[in-house]
């Protein structure tokens, strides 16, 4: 087929054009913008577009379809064009929904955790050979491509995102899969500026389960209030398989998860994280992998990229990094870090860079979410609130938003110098963010911290 790309430098746009490149088929691309590491891999596989910008007279009757990208706005020329001649236009979701049409669909949904479980079975289906199809929303280390499209493959794993699919298509990306079997992690109030109140968001997840195909299976978090409301309500020819936080004891290098009566030694830690585990694990079972062999399999798993990803690992100073931005996250993951080091001083920073974090009505949201923290910092740059044309937000909110026991900062450099003032020996220190705090290197700054450290015994 001949296929072109709106907005191919897209993190998930990206992937699936290299995807079915590699497949065999004619891609072509454009964008506005094309920053690295889409560029690159763009770059490597011979698809990079040439120049940068809209070009309609890309888009010609040779096409067999466009695949527009949520970057692209609704009057993009090209998609314009596309229109006048007709070509089918798909969204990213509809394209994999169209390339999985005959395999079984496995979809992971939910407000938080979805990349981690995703990983998760993808780690364990990898280590046992087994050919499944993929697309996974974030970049995990071993992999130089996203999504994976054969046709041999019988299942096709999705991570189940609940944002909007395209300019043109305002329905969340996982009403479109049609799953034979889905997961829900869990329900938290989140993108604010789609799904204006906690109803409405908490409506999308209904459609999802309801959009679970006859005699399917749902996997769901039995800890969580909402999913339970939304299985309770659920009619049709749906099994339930239910999942929870599973017995583990905490040990020097991660935990011994226990399980009927045996023990598996896992790298992974937090009750979050195991909790994501045995979701995953029972999604293995529907898909023929047994229980233990999961867990197995599982041994020498680190977690998904950026989701508690260690940074230094020394006896007396440890530093992490996590994509932890929302309330839900947050908390999980800070509490996750002070348990499993209770005999050390937890230094947390988190940075408010999203559009919800950074709507001033959405900040009662993260009431208590550092608590578990001894020295907690939230940062965010007021130019990013400007760019984004959101009302601007003053340090008194936030620490109002937190309950207190917080600092505030709005630079790079006071964030910089919250972290020395407080680091010492035996401490934690724990970075929360989706983006960088404005530009700094985590894995340069752990290497300062423990030189600095390490200079002082």
């Amino acid at each position: 087929m001949n296929i072109h790309f709106i907005a191919i430098g897209g993190s998930a746009m990206h992937n699936l054009a290299i995807a079915l490149h590699r497949k065999g088929h004619l891609v072509t691309g454009s964008d506005d913008e094309i920053l690295d590491p889409s560029k690159s891999r763009l770059e490597k596989e011979g698809i990079l577009p040439a120049e940068i910008g809209w070009f309609p007279s890309k888009i010609t009757a040779s096409l067999d379809a466009v695949i527009l990208g949520m970057h692209a706005r609704a009057d993009n020329p090209e998609l314009l064009h596309a229109k006048q001649l007709q070509i089918p236009v798909f969204s990213y979701p509809e394209y994999l929904f169209e390339a999985s049409k005959f395999k079984k669909r496995v979809v992971i949904a939910g407000s938080h955790g979805k990349t981690t479980i995703t990983s998760m079975i993808l780690h364990v289906v990898q280590k046992l050979q087994r050919n499944v199809d993929y697309m996974v929303g974030a970049q995990l280390e071993g992999y130089d491509c996203m999504v994976k499209i054969t046709d041999e493959a019988e299942y096709m794993l999705l991570e189940g995102d609940e944002y909007l699919s395209s300019p043109i298509d305002r329905r969340p990306k996982f009403h479109l899969y049609r799953p034979h079997l889905a997961l829900l992690s869990g329900i938290a109030w989140d993108h604010i500026n789609v799904f204006p109140t906690f109803d409405n968001y908490v409506e999308q997840f209904q459609i999802f389960v309801d959009s679970i195909q006859p005699k399917g299976y749902l996997v769901y978090n039995d800890n969580d209030k909402e999913i339970q409301h939304i299985v309770e309500r659920t009619c049709g020819e749906l099994t339930f398989v239910p999942y929870a936080i599973p017995d583990y004891q905490i040990c020097d290098n991660g935990v011994m998860l226990c399980y009927e009566d045996k023990t598996f030694p896992l790298q992974i830690f937090g009750d979050h994280n195991l909790q994501n585990l045995m979701g995953a694990a029972r999604v293995g079972e529907r898909m023929g992998i047994h229980m233990e062999d999961f867990f197995e399999a599982m041994a020498d798993f680190r977690g998904a990229g950026k989701r508690l990803q260690a940074v230094v690992e020394s006896a007396r100073f440890k530093m992490f990094k996590d994509f932890a931005h929302s309330p839900s996250k947050l908390k999980a993951t800070t509490e996750a870090v002070r348990k499993q080091f209770a005999d050390y001083k937890l230094i947390a920073c988190m940075e408010l860079h999203t559009f919800s974090s950074l709507k001033k009505e959405f900040l009662p949201q993260y009431q208590g979410c550092m608590d578990a923290a001894h020295e907690a910092l939230v940062y965010f740059n007021p130019h990013v609130v400007a760019h984004k044309r959101l009302e601007m937000i003053a340090p008194e909110e936030v620490e109002k938003g937190f309950g207190g026991n917080i600092t505030v900062a709005n630079t790079t450099a006071d964030v910089l110098a919250f972290i020395q003032s407080n680091i010492s020996e035996n401490c934690v220190l724990l970075m929360m963010s989706s983006g960088n705090f404005d530009g700094i290197d985590f894995d340069q700054l752990g290497t300062t911290l423990r030189s600095q450290l390490a200079s002082t015994e």
